[in-house]
């Protein structure tokens, strides 16, 4: 169906992967309107509880494709680049909107748009064979996608400058002591030990997870107090649900509990 992405379920686990390997999966062609056209298949499907980003063959993704940008440099006015630059953001919005988790199980080399979108996941699990940077100023460009929103978050406003300035590229390793991912992984380890994660968080009420990541990046941007009322409105809505009844009464049975998302 797709010509520059794959996405394919397994249970409630739904994959997305970037599938231009010969370019490293550069975001060029109709990638960006696969990747929203995705999120909007998984966002319509109750039955997704988690979702996993990755890249196919050796790299994540290394950004904007190059011949690509140059073609819309030179036949794209303001109004068109614009709404490229738009699509971006609406998929950086759609994560971050999207009431289910998803993880980026960044497999190699993720820069500049690439990064931006590994950015948009709610985790980052990175192989030991990945490389991260915010490369928009080594060809004369400013971060998108939201990049230059979400980094100084993660990694600190010094740290985040470091890395925009020069456009290097950090190890896994150092991704990982500065808060940029959550954790490094082997190689060829990476999409089982994601797939555990993911699998393990469909276990738990989906109505809980939605409400939680709601709250969790709406905090960003408020004070305590508001955070105080929406905590309360959110955990009303879960103490009257079917589920909360349910985790109750599997742990005072000793059994595993069954959520059915009520």
């Amino acid at each position: 169906m797709y010509q520059t992405i794959v996405l394919s379920t397994a249970d409630s686990i739904a994959t997305i992967k970037l599938n231009r390997p010969e370019k490293l999966n550069a975001f060029g062609g109709p990638m960006r309107e696969e990747i929203l056209d995705a999120l909007d298949k998984i966002a319509a499907d109750e039955h997704i509880r988690a979702v996993i980003v990755t890249g196919e063959g050796r790299a994540f993704s290394a950004g904007g494709d190059i011949p690509h940008l140059k073609h819309l440099r030179d036949n794209t006015d303001e109004t068109g680049f614009r709404n490229i630059i738009a699509y971006g953001q609406k998929i950086t919005r759609t994560l971050r909107s999207l009431g289910k988790p998803v993880i980026a199980a960044v497999n190699g080399p993720c820069a500049g748009a690439g990064l931006s979108f590994a950015l948009g996941c709610d985790i980052r699990i990175a192989s030991d064979k990945a490389t991260f940077g915010p490369s928009f100023a080594l060809i004369g460009l400013h971060p998108d996608w939201g990049g230059s929103w979400f980094l100084p978050k993660l990694v600190g406003t010094a740290k985040a400058c470091e890395l925009v300035f020069t456009g290097t590229m950090i190890s896994a390793e150092e991704a990982e002591t500065i808060g940029l991912v959550n954790a490094v992984v082997q190689h060829d380890q990476l999409l089982a030990l994601v797939g555990t994660m993911a699998e393990k968080m469909t276990k738990n009420p989906a109505g809980v997870l939605r409400l939680a990541k709601e709250s969790i990046y709406r905090s960003l941007t408020s004070d305590l107090e508001t955070a105080f009322a929406r905590e309360t409105e959110a955990q009303l809505k879960c103490f009257y649900s079917e589920d909360f009844l349910e985790g109750i009464t599997a742990f005072l049975e000793k059994r595993q509990p069954r959520f059915k998302g009520r």
